[in-house]
């Protein structure tokens, strides 16, 4: 009896550790991983002034330098964890960052701001 159990136990959980590496890839950690990159793209976007800070509600006057640091930052992240994401993660990443750094070069023209306040 003992023995049975364990030898289907094994199975289970040889079974049960494929499932979950699988989840954990794709579950938990993605998600955890897009919003976490999401939220560092949404700081860059505070910092170029396109969006309100959340919590002060105003919208700052672009701090390029801080924009470029969440760039830098999220350039970092990419080239760490190269190899290691899902195809969703590394497109999210890849994505982010190219219109991020596109923004950023748009935002270092001087005549970046359209609409004048």
């Amino acid at each position: 009896m003992a023995d049975h159990e364990h030898s289907h136990d094994h199975d289970h959980d040889h079974d049960h550790d494929h499932e979950h590496d699988h989840d954990h890839e794709h579950g938990g950690e993605s998600i955890s991983f897009a919003a976490f990159v999401l939220s560092l793209a949404h700081t860059a976007a505070v910092h170029f002034g396109d969006i309100p800070d959340p919590v002060s509600g105003q919208t700052s006057q672009a701090n390029l330098p801080a924009a470029q640091q969440m760039i830098d930052i999220l350039a970092l992240l990419e080239a760490k964890t190269r190899g290691n994401l899902t195809a969703e993660e590394r497109q999210l990443l890849e994505q982010i960052l190219y219109e991020l750094r596109l923004r950023f070069v748009e935002a270092s023209k001087p005549q970046s701001r359209i609409i004048t306040p």
